[in-house]
């Protein structure tokens, strides 16, 4: 049993070293911010697409998180590539990028969701967003889309309700 003790040991030993040795290069992983993401995504459709073409509704500007500073939203349904509307889109919706301005400037990506669309309403004196979703989302198997509460708290989505 003491020799067994002694493996355990030396295992833990050798996976907290490997474990330290990762973190200068998950400090290194940190996002970098984003001058405007409304250029960074359109740049990004240049290069996969041919002659890309960005509907009104492809960038929304609104304070997502109450801080006073004004996000983007990104709508990859808003995008035709090569002819194509709807770059990523399929039966679970399509992709929408959420971006967080800091008030140093720059923005950074906080969330990415596959959804059919959303409202951003004020509730109990709160705005959030109620997501339009595929109603796997909420655990159903029927057809009627899922309707997520969310709010953005800092710098992440919380769920308040499925429906």
């Amino acid at each position: 049993m003491g020799k067994t003790k002694g493996v355990a040991k030396l295992l833990i030993i050798l996976l907290q070293a490997a474990l330290l040795s990762l973190l200068p290069a998950m400090a290194g992983a940190q996002q970098a911010l984003l001058s405007d993401p409304e250029i960074y995504e359109k740049d990004h459709f240049r290069k996969i697409c041919a002659s890309p073409t960005f509907a009104d509704d492809f960038i929304t500007r609104t304070d997502i998180n109450n801080d006073g500073i004004i996000d983007a939203i990104v709508n990859h349904g808003a995008v035709t590539c090569n002819g194509e509307k709807g770059v990523g889109c399929d039966a679970d919706g399509c992709p929408y990028n959420f971006y967080l301005q800091v008030k140093e400037g720059g923005y950074f990506m906080m969330s990415t969701a596959k959804i059919f669309g959303y409202d951003f309403v004020k509730r109990f004196g709160n705005m959030v967003f109620v997501f339009r979703m595929h109603p796997k989302f909420c655990d159903r198997t029927d057809t009627a889309p899922c309707e997520m509460t969310v709010r953005v708290r800092g710098a992440k989505m919380v769920t308040i309700s499925r429906k």
